[in-house]
């Protein structure tokens, strides 16, 4: 007897061995790749435990599944899940600085354009990520293996894997709210959440997250509209005289420029001027200098979606995705009752970020893609038709379009990760520590001669009398995760304040009859829609817009990025800190809570209206808001 039990504890002994081993390979991976590949900003030793201890409970829960539903075989299938899920959240974060959603997921249709960029992103040193799953495989699987006969892992044992990773969670949670109360109620910031529940955590986290947003839109009805109503019309601006009408009847083109941000204007590189046309071009029109991208996780499509509604775009994933299907007020369909052919311009495939299912949503009468543009190897690179030919192709059909009309281009070439055919490049590459943006400095170089072969072909056409020309940056290009390079070409600490600074990117209002000025207003993308209905004298019946015309005087400057940060004519708000808008000095905290309070205020009513699709109760709520005014009156 005391054989047997000698035998058996020396097994299960062994046992445990291996659970420990196969355990700690896994969380010195995820504990590597938390604290050295994602930018946590660990601020204080109490940080930094929580970091290393928070991996714990996801990879208790994560293998005691493996082991209940298929024993070694199932933990070693944990185990490359787990990997794989770590790598591709490695992947994505050093291209958008932020983490996998689960509507992202439903965008993995644009991974088939990703082609180079992914590959630019891999490094060789990448497979030493995965070096510990051999590792773990030969534990399980290869050591001795007749000594191994009695390692069959038990379903007993999966559950008690489990159950013991509920207390570890609770225990890290609580842990991470001495650091940061309410952590859970903060899912506008996940680069916070990963930092004190771990990125497995984070998305066992964010699948309930989806389910509840399933469930808003079954449960929404139109009394949820009618706040917000109120709210649009107690900070709502009087209508602007400023250049009020003076585009009126007048054609319209709208122009996004790829990952344009406002430190190439005027700025130089090995003495050359980066942006030399649009320098002198600027002058010619309205310049504004404080206007700032709102995207989040929809990049160009979410500048697309404020352009159109005047709304913030979602927090996880691209609305164009996962909402297509609502109903909206859009710019699109608005300028079609007033009698102008809308369209889309981009000459890519129709369902990259669902665009041909969106734009039917937002009301275009027309999308030019891919397929309605001569493309050629010979004209294309990198992803796709370079901007010269998709310039001349467009303005081609600009000419040939009933007017008024009103149509939406979007570059291409200036994008991840920045490569140009030897004959397009214009200026010889930048000499930071970041191939990125060295390489940045001759896409943004080639945008700008195209945009001139561009301007000045419409300025000779007979377009240009009736027609005013919007030219805007539709997101950053180069990241945070190259702070260090950009501080070297712009010779200074790029911190918190600065990086939120490099969030703006250039607008331009241009045409006959609008003189040149440079604008200082603090302004967004949300503010474009008003600011293009004033000019053109069209009145907008649609009441759920958040934006502000850039033109008014007495505006409200306030614009509000996605992660609940802020800047207005006097400060800006960032993640709790308060800084001068003119200098980034530090400031009190308090001297911010208003902006941030009305953040959070405004990116939840957002995020109601379109999780609910509220836009198809708005005639409803519009009709019962008239026959209240009106019972009201009679009982003045």
């Amino acid at each position: 007897m005391s054989k047997i039990n000698k035998y058996l504890n020396k097994n299960i002994a062994l046992k445990l061995v291996v659970y420990a081993v196969v355990i700690g390979l896994f969380w010195v991976k995820m504990n590597y790749i938390q604290a050295n590949i994602f930018s946590l900003n660990v601020e204080n030793a109490n940080e930094a435990n929580i970091l290393a201890f928070n991996p714990l409970s996801s990879i208790f829960l994560i293998f005691g599944i493996g082991v209940l539903l298929g024993g070694r075989r199932g933990m070693f299938v944990s185990y490359i899940l787990g990997s794989i899920l770590l790598y591709v959240n490695v992947l994505f974060y050093r291209e958008y600085n932020d983490f996998i959603t689960i509507p992202m997921l439903n965008q993995v249709a644009n991974l088939a354009d990703l082609g180079g960029s992914i590959t630019t992103i891999m490094s060789p040193g990448d497979a030493l990520l995965f070096a510990d799953v051999l590792i773990a495989a030969f534990l399980l699987f290869y050591l001795k293996p007749s000594r191994f006969q009695v390692f069959k892992p038990k379903r007993r044992e999966g559950i008690i894997l489990a159950i013991v990773a509920i207390p570890l969670f609770l225990i890290n949670l609580q842990w991470a709210e001495t650091e940061r109360t309410d952590l859970l109620e903060r899912t506008f910031d996940r680069n916070m959440l990963v930092k004190y529940i771990g990125v497995i955590n984070y998305h066992v986290y964010d699948a309930v997250l989806q389910g509840k947003t399933e469930m808003k839109k079954t449960m929404a009805d139109s009394n949820e509209l009618v706040p917000i109503i109120n709210y649009m019309n107690e900070n709502k601006s009087e209508d602007s005289d400023r250049l009020e009408g003076v585009a009126e009847g007048k054609n319209v083109i709208v122009m996004s420029m790829e990952s344009t941000q406002t430190f190439v204007v005027d700025n130089t590189l090995h003495g050359e001027e980066l942006t030399p046309y649009f320098n002198d071009l600027k002058e010619e029109g309205i310049y504004f200098d404080n206007f700032y991208h709102q995207v989040k996780q929809g990049r160009t499509s979410d500048s697309e979606f404020l352009l159109a509604n005047s709304l913030y775009p979602l927090n996880r994933g691209a609305v164009f995705f996962t909402h297509s299907g609502n109903q909206y007020e859009g710019l699109p369909s608005l300028l079609n009752e007033k009698g102008y052919f809308t369209s889309s311009m981009h000459a890519n495939d129709k369902t990259f970020w669902n665009r041909n299912v969106m734009y039917d949503s937002l009301g275009f009468d027309e999308f030019y893609s891919k397929e309605d543009y001569d493309v050629t190897p010979e004209k294309s690179h990198g992803w796709g038709y370079l901007d010269e030919y998709f310039f001349e192709d467009s303005l081609s059909k600009m000419k040939e379009m009933d007017q008024p009309f009103y149509t939406k281009m979007i570059t291409l070439t200036n994008h991840y990760p920045f490569t140009l055919p030897e004959e397009q490049k214009l200026i010889e590459e930048g000499e930071t520590g970041s191939g990125t943006l060295n390489r940045y400095f001759q896409t943004i170089r080639y945008q700008d001669e195209a945009l001139k072969k561009f301007v000045e072909d419409f300025k000779n056409s007979e377009l240009y009398d009736d027609t005013i020309l919007v030219i805007y940056g539709d997101h950053f290009g180069i990241s945070e995760n190259h702070q260090k390079a950009m501080g070297e070409y712009l010779d200074k600490d790029i911190n918190e304040f600065e990086q939120f600074q490099l969030q703006r990117v250039p607008l331009l209002i241009y045409g006959k009859g609008i003189k040149g000025e440079k604008n200082h207003t603090v302004g967004g993308q949300i503010d474009l829609r008003p600011t293009l209905t004033n000019l053109l004298g069209i009145e907008d019946d649609n009441p759920i817009q958040f934006g502000h015309d850039l033109l008014d005087e007495d505006r409200r400057q306030l614009m509000i990025t996605r992660d609940g940060n802020f800047a207005n004519e006097d400060y800006v708000g960032i993640q709790g800190t308060c800084y001068d808008r003119e200098t980034g000095e530090k400031l009190e905290a308090g001297l911010c809570d208003e902006g941030f309070d009305k953040a959070q205020e405004e990116l939840e009513m957002s995020d109601s209206i379109i999780y609910g699709d509220l836009l198809r109760y708005l005639d409803e709520t519009e009709m019962v808001q008239n026959k209240d005014e009106g019972s009201n009156q009679e009982n003045d």
